[in-house]
């Protein structure tokens, strides 16, 4: 491929170990560009799902970071972590988890389900005063974070094997598993922390779909999982321009089209490709980016 040949957002499967920046540079050198960026951070102890968007697409992120996540994690019991994970230092062990009853473990589980206020982690990538949490946590700062709002909309209960509890969540996004993983544990009063975490969708976008990091040098591989940047934004309404009115918008004119579309973003298309991300309103079509060229 040659940079002037890529725009299209790729899912790929990341591993445990290396950071999403990692997997950022692998792309970088694969792909054969520079404009290649993620759609949502993973830590590096987290496998799965990971959205790549690359050359003119890199422009798309802040459309897709904001879709549903979908994960399966483990959570633990008995043992808390400072930072609500696996690779934190242990700050308290608890007996009583081997009797802990399934049912427990379900209805806990169950109340997370729904609009709830979390809190998030010491150590994550939320700014407070402009600086990331997890660099003041590490020089041992501690900031009392107030709880936010997010949303639960699907938990299950995959398996138990105690002290370790399998589950599966579909969240809005911004919310953090770890903090689940906490909660759930302070809920059963043995704590708890994340052992393992693993993201199986974005939006519409399943982990079934993604590439290896190995195929990522592979130009075979990468066109076939590649997405082109109007089914990245499949779940934005398309309206479709014809060339007239594509001229306007691409100078970044508003356009009158119909009062039937509904407000908000959409995705404007010509030519059966991307031309645009715009707002309606009121039946205006204002562009907000514009990736005709």
């Amino acid at each position: 491929m040659t940079p002037g040949d890529v725009d299209f957002v790729v899912p790929v499967d990341k591993p445990e170990g290396p950071t999403s920046h990692d997997i950022v540079a692998m792309a970088r050198r694969g792909i054969g560009t520079r404009r290649v960026g993620h759609t949502g951070t993973l830590d590096p102890f987290a496998s799965g799902l990971l959205l790549l968007c690359v050359g003119r697409a890199t422009r798309l992120a802040e459309y897709l970071s904001g879709m549903d996540k979908g994960y399966e994690a483990v959570a633990t019991l008995g043992v808390t972590t400072d930072t609500l994970d696996r690779d934190g230092e242990i700050l308290e062990e608890t007996e009583g988890w081997a009797d802990c009853a399934p049912e427990r473990i379900v209805e806990a589980l169950k109340a997370f389900v729904g609009e709830i206020q979390q809190v998030p982690p010491q150590f994550s990538a939320k700014k407070v005063d402009g600086e990331a949490m997890h660099r003041r946590a590490r020089r041992g700062e501690h900031v009392t974070l107030p709880p936010v709002a997010v949303t639960i909309r699907e938990i299950e209960l995959l398996h138990i094997d105690l002290p370790d509890v399998r589950f599966s969540v579909r969240c809005s996004s911004g919310t953090y598993i770890r903090s689940i993983a906490r909660d759930l544990g302070e809920t059963l009063g043995f704590g708890a922390h994340l052992t393992a975490l693993r993201r199986t969708s974005v939006g519409p976008f399943g982990i079934d779909s993604a590439i290896e990091v190995d195929s990522l040098s592979d130009s075979v591989r990468v066109r076939e999982a590649a997405v082109s940047p109007l089914d990245a934004v499949g779940h934005l309404p398309v309206v479709d321009i014809d060339s007239e009115i594509a001229t306007r918008v691409m100078h970044g004119q508003k356009v009158r089209l119909t009062d039937e579309i509904r407000d908000g973003l959409v995705a404007v298309a010509h030519d059966g490709a991307l031309y645009a991300i715009g707002q309606m309103d009121e039946g205006v079509l204002k562009p907000r980016k514009v990736f005709a060229s």
